[in-house]
């Protein structure tokens, strides 16, 4: 009886035990299917369905093919915020790569007075060797610095061309920066002047291979201005200046708005330069221009610190003395005044003593009046046939005693002065020299003050009276690119638009009206960079419309080259369906869509008043459009 009791009870502990076996396991299996539908279900969610999930007791593993490593990583991150990050065992994988994106290849070249750098990457296919024997050509061997790198790509479309243009114009750019990006190219750099700005523009402009994109960032640094400059008169026709130069162009407004406060009247113009003795050049110019208005009538000279104001005949003495005085105190203390006030001079019984030169409109000049020597009517003669032609050049100057010692000087310095002129005469006395005629720069005032004030010294009195003429225009300029533009339209107005054969690339024969008017009009249009672009409508395939429209535009290239138009700085390029100007869904909108255009490509350039090629480099680029 006992022993039955006791059998009973262990029996009682062991089905416990089985039943919190049996029970322990099912709940175990039953979390782990909520985690693993849990978890998947936040990955299905965030688009990582090839990731597979798998839960073994409180650890989570995660296998499957991620397309990229950040995939992989984002699908662990995930996980971790679901569950215990120590819990997840990562057995996934990543696929290869088996199509990589070359890299953006470009270079970067720069030039300057040390030598020549070029940095950057390059295609395999680039003869990198060609290109540094190239670059040690133009610099010498000893002045390349090769920072290049090369990538084992293929050379994308166009960076051939841009590079080997670069190369080019590296030889004329000794100041220069060139970066080379496939089918585009950017140039900065620095001319000596404004007129050197502009040919080079024009040159680059021409050379420049059809299909290039071209961004010009070309400056031209101030004029350095030797003596600076600066001459204001007043007479009884109002204020004005024969020459004007300002360090700035703060400096510039105030020198101008002093000038008009005492009568100056329209326009006029004063350079902007280098070379200006002190920045209190505009206090010191305001001050004697003011001081002349207030003497009443004369000159006031600046070459650079130096001031020469000579007064009109018949100011008082007691007022010119007192003006004087006033400016000398308000002048800064860089400059030096030296006034003059005019005496009447007694009439020479033997004759004027004056030296005279005329120069013709047709070139011719003619010496005449007193010199001090044979000796300087030899020199005259020789410096005027030097000057304006062996044979353009007559003198009849005698030999006289008791002349001005720097007569010589004055003399040689206004022969020099007249050369600046298209025709003018010039007159030396013993009190003034006197330049007169006319002249195709306008500058030209400026110029001839310069050169007097820098040879003569400041004591000696001048009268300029240059008037400006434009120059006659030239009988063979070509047309603007606008007016082309214009004129191209027109033609295709008058004529009617090109038109070709259904679904073909021949030119109807009712077109060849339009591409003789056309074919006149560029033959005009010298140097012009043209795109002639060809577009379609959408019906048919996209990859058909497009080789449809490229052979149209080669079409019209044919005709023009037939018809000897140079074509050498022309491109045909089809564009197909992609640039409709009308709807495709009407024959109205289909038919507008079938066309020609002519498109005329210009760089943009950028007006810069930067004087060095890092203050350059560091502004942002415009890209070129087309017009």
């Amino acid at each position: 009886m006992r022993l039955s009791s006791l059998f009973l009870v262990g029996a009682s502990f062991a089905a416990a035990a089985v039943c919190s076996l049996v029970a322990a396991g099912f709940a175990s299996d039953l979390i782990e299917d909520w985690t693993e539908i849990g978890i998947r279900n936040a990955l299905d969610a965030e688009g990582l369905d090839w990731t597979e999930v798998r839960a073994d007791g409180l650890q989570v593993e995660l296998a499957g093919l991620a397309p990229t490593e950040a995939a992989r990583l984002g699908a662990i991150n995930l996980v971790g915020g679901q569950i215990d990050a120590a819990r997840i065992i990562d057995r996934m994988g990543v696929a290869p790569s088996t199509d990589l994106l070359p890299p953006d290849f470009s270079a970067e070249i720069l030039r300057n007075d040390s030598g020549l750098s070029v940095i950057g990457l390059i295609p395999q296919a680039t003869d990198r060797d060609a290109v540094i024997t190239r670059l040690n050509a133009i610099a010498g061997a000893d002045n390349v610095t090769d920072l290049l790198q090369v990538a084992n790509y293929a050379a994308p479309r166009g960076w051939l061309d841009s590079l080997d243009f670069a190369l080019v114009v590296l030889e004329q750019l000794p100041r220069s920066k060139i970066s080379v990006d496939a089918g585009r190219i950017s140039i900065t750099a620095i001319t000596d002047s404004a007129e050197a700005k502009r040919q080079l523009e024009t040159d680059l402009t021409r050379m420049a291979p059809p299909g290039l994109r071209m961004t010009l960032d070309i400056a031209a640094p101030r004029p350095v201005i030797t003596p600076f400059t600066l001459r204001f008169i007043i007479d009884e026709t109002g204020g004005y200046f024969d020459a004007c130069s300002a360090g700035t162009e703060a400096g510039q407004v105030r020198i101008l708005a002093a000038a008009r406060e005492v009568g100056l009247a329209g326009p006029v113009s004063c350079t902007v330069g280098m070379g200006v003795p002190t920045p209190k050049w505009p206090q010191a110019v305001e001050s004697a221009v003011r001081a002349l208005a207030q003497i009443g009538a004369g000159t006031i000279t600046f070459s650079d610190a130096d001031i020469t104001l000579i007064a009109a005949e018949g100011t008082s003495p007691e007022r010119f003395e007192r003006i004087i005085g006033e400016l000398e105190n308000a002048l800064p203390d860089v400059f030096a005044l030296h006034a003059v006030l005019p005496q009447p001079d007694n009439p020479d019984e033997t004759g004027p003593v004056e030296f005279t030169a005329t120069l013709s409109p047709e070139g011719l000049v003619q010496l005449r009046g007193r010199l001090t020597d044979d000796g300087l009517r030899e020199m005259a003669d020789a410096y005027a046939r030097a000057r304006f032609g062996t044979g353009n050049v007559y003198t009849a100057a005698r030999a006289v005693d008791n002349l001005p010692d720097d007569w010589s000087l004055r003399v040689l310095t206004g022969i020099e002065a007249l050369s600046v002129l298209s025709n003018g005469a010039l007159s030396v006395t013993p009190d003034l020299v006197e330049i007169r005629g006319t002249s195709h720069d306008e500058n030209a005032n400026s110029q001839v003050s310069q050169l007097l004030s820098g040879k003569l010294g400041q004591a000696e009195n001048y009268a300029l009276d240059i008037k400006y003429v434009p120059p006659p225009p030239p009988t063979d300029i070509a047309p603007t690119p606008e007016e082309c533009a214009a004129r191209i339209s027109a033609a295709v107005t008058d004529n009617g638009k090109i038109a070709f054969e259904p679904g073909s690339a021949t030119i109807d024969a009712g077109s060849l009206d339009t591409m003789n008017a056309l074919a006149e009009i560029l033959i005009e249009c010298e140097d012009l960079k043209l795109e002639i672009q060809g577009h379609t409508d959408s019906q048919g395939r996209e990859v058909m419309n497009q080789q449809l429209s490229q052979a149209r535009a080669q079409s019209v290239l044919n005709e023009l080259r037939a018809r000897r138009v140079p074509t050498g700085t022309y491109a045909a390029v089809g564009y197909g369906e992609a640039q409709p100007i009308a709807d495709n869904d009407t024959e109205t909108g289909r038919e507008e869509n079938r066309r020609i255009e002519f498109v005329i490509i210009q760089p943009e350039t950028i007006e810069d008043t930067a004087s060095t090629l890092e203050e350059l480099s560091e502004q942002p680029q415009v890209e070129e459009t087309s017009e």
